[in-house]
């Protein structure tokens, strides 16, 4: 059994990561809708996806973000959020998958760690630092 400690240790690492995961995802979104979905629709006809389709990225990359920080909905965001690391890495990423960096790391280390973030999130749940439990 854990101790309140534990417990309230364990919530606000929950917190910590919903709100890291959030906020960095979430500035690249705004930086998208500042810019427009111009690029993301070339992207999707180039593997013919309907230009449509990249108006799913505001979903991935503002929504669900806004929704991890509030702490709404929580796991349903976070594999939004994976999801669309996903489908960018498919779409954007995919001659980098096995590369490294100039610093030796994995090439695609920042979308991965968003990814994975994503679903250690959606496993864990939100904590109770959150508007709701799921």
């Amino acid at each position: 059994m854990s101790t309140p400690v534990t417990v309230a240790s364990a919530d606000a690492g929950k917190l910590l990561l919903r709100l890291a995961l959030g906020i960095l995802v979430l500035m690249h979104g705004l930086a998208k809708v500042g810019s427009g979905p111009g690029d993301i629709v070339s992207m999707a006809e180039k593997v013919g996806l309907p230009g449509s389709f990249a108006y799913a990225v505001y979903l991935g990359e503002v929504v669900a973000p806004i929704a991890l920080i509030v702490g709404v909905w929580t796991r349903l965001a976070a594999l939004v959020v994976a999801i669309n690391m996903a489908v960018a890495v498919a779409l954007a990423h995919m001659g980098e998958l096995l590369s490294r960096n100039e610093a030796g790391g994995w090439a695609l280390e920042l979308q991965g760690m968003f990814l994975f973030t994503a679903l250690a999130i959606a496993l864990i749940g939100p904590g109770r630092y959150a508007m709701t439990r799921i």
